[in-house]
């Protein structure tokens, strides 16, 4: 497609500018509260979507998925509630930077970070579109257990702090994980008779209560969410702290490029999501950081490379979409119904028989990225205000608003229960120094772990020789061993220079 045609379809998307500013504010309040996904938004406008043309309902609804990816991250940051799933990485340095004082240049990094790594990825994807197209044919099972152990040695990397806790954490997160219907025979696991566990335990509610909830409590013991010293930085927040933030964005603008791009690969293969994304960006930025003993102390490096990955994968998930046919995620497959209902031919003969809208979907999501950082950066200076509110009125405001946020998902009552119970559990994480992350990382990536590995099991009837049967597939081996045994060698060498030192 020639970059004339592309830039005419740059003129159509700006002149809807009055479509996507009110679906980027949408977007943003959405993405705040936990649990109120992108995909449950579209579904209760679906009928506005359908009821206008289909150049304005993308608009829409791509600003609005966009801007929800980029929110989640807000109160992450501030509260140390994930908005969602893909935002729960963010919590290990935005919220300790918070606590020191820098609420401000944290969101400032969240929100240049998730532009400009959607921004960027999103023109990859419109000028290597036919090429990325096909990656998802490459990514079979086998390539995707690898994929996943990647996120899971994130568990690992948090034992190193604690090594005993850390992965009993993990542990008890990967047999909550695996509850519920086996994928072969659907036996039961552990439901203990609840039909509502019979397709899982429900990702919202865990998140919810194991972030939120938890936190919420551990806040009703604390007056503030910060000491003295934050708090009164806090107050004199100034433009000069965006500035700061926006300089520190532009030092690291390596480190956004290439984590945006590991969340626009994972984005591309359907099933994957922002959640594997992040972790994965999260452990690979730490891994060849050349202080990766800072990780989780609140260091610019673990905002920008989740919500980097976070964002990257909002154009990847359209990719299998548009090219073959197959929606890479819950929100893409609503998408995928208003091509269809508008008649929209969907995989390759798209891209000749309505091209406008085959890259004018792209074009539209470059653009919101572009709206939303004109949108979203200057209120950085005031979001940061939050962390004044006393505790005694932000907490129970919390569990409010996120026990109704687990019936939304699947409006189930047993979720509100089950949310408050992942709260105790949480809190009692807390107390005793558990990691909650690590308990997370186990819920998530579990049991698509399981999923890849027992399909990949019995394509080759039992055969583990398969695991390593895909050249693909041994170079990402290759590339999982590096990443477990170059931070032991790191440790290693400092100890050995920090030995010589005190000798000296």
């Amino acid at each position: 497609m020639s970059w004339e045609f592309i830039a005419g379809q740059f003129g159509v998307q700006f002149g809807l500018w009055w479509v996507i500013w009110p679906a980027i504010l949408l977007g943003i309040v959405v993405g705040v509260l936990p649990g109120f996904s992108p995909q449950n938004t579209l579904i209760m406008l679906l009928p506005l979507t359908l009821a206008v043309p289909v150049e304005q309902a993308f608009a829409f609804m791509i600003a609005l998925y966009c801007a929800n990816h980029l929110a989640g991250g807000i109160p992450a940051i501030l509260v140390k509630i994930p908005g969602s799933g893909g935002a729960a990485a963010t919590t290990l340095d935005g919220y300790p930077m918070t606590q020191k004082g820098q609420a401000q240049q944290a969101l400032v990094l969240c929100f240049t970070a998730s532009v400009f790594g959607g921004l960027i990825t999103t023109l990859a994807t419109l000028a290597l579109l036919p090429w990325l197209s096909q990656l998802g044919l490459y990514l079979r099972s086998v390539e995707m257990v690898i994929v996943m152990l990647f996120g899971l040695t994130l568990i690992a990397v948090i034992a190193a702090k604690d090594t005993l806790k850390a992965l009993i954490a993990g542990f008890f997160g990967l047999l909550i994980g695996v509850i519920g219907t086996d994928h072969i025979y659907n036996t039961p696991r552990a439901t203990f008779g609840f039909l509502e566990l019979y397709d899982g335990v429900p990702i919202v509610p865990a998140l919810i209560g194991l972030f939120a909830i938890s936190e919420a409590l551990v806040m009703i013991e604390e007056k503030m969410i910060v000491d003295a010293a934050g708090r009164e930085r806090a107050l004199q927040a100034r433009w000069a702290d965006t500035v700061d933030g926006l300089r520190i964005s532009l030092r690291k603008w390596w480190h956004i490029v290439w984590t945006s791009f590991v969340g626009l690969f994972i984005g591309i293969v359907p099933g994957a999501g922002a959640s594997i994304a992040a972790f994965v960006a999260y452990q690979q930025s730490r891994l060849w950081s050349k202080h990766p003993e800072l990780y989780g102390t609140g260091v610019p490096e673990g905002v920008i490379a989740p919500e980097a990955a976070n964002n990257g994968v909002t154009s990847g998930t359209l990719v299998p979409m548009m090219a073959l046919g197959v929606p890479g995620g819950s929100t893409s497959a609503v998408m995928m119904i208003v091509l269809q209902y508008h008649g929209m031919l969907m995989g390759p003969r798209l891209f000749t028989t309505n091209p406008e809208i085959a890259y004018g979907v792209f074009v539209s999501m470059a653009v919101a990225y572009i709206f939303m950082l004109f949108t979203i950066l200057p209120l950085a200076r005031y979001m940061s205000r939050v962390v004044l509110i006393p505790t005694t009125y932000l907490a129970p405001v919390i569990i409010l608003v996120t026990i109704v946020a687990a019936f939304g998902e699947r409006q189930y009552l047993f979720d509100m229960a089950l949310a408050l119970v992942f709260g105790v559990i949480g809190y009692i994480a807390h107390k005793t120094s558990y990691h909650v992350t690590a308990l997370l990382i186990g819920i998530l990536l579990g049991p698509l772990f399981e999923q890849y590995l027992v399909r990949a099991l019995r394509i080759s009837e039992g055969n583990v020789a398969v695991l390593f049967s895909s050249t693909l597939g041994n170079v990402l081996w290759g590339l999982l061993v590096l990443s477990l045994v170059l931070p032991m060698w790191q440790g290693y060498r400092r100890k050995k220079e920090q030995i010589g030192t005190d000798e000296a």
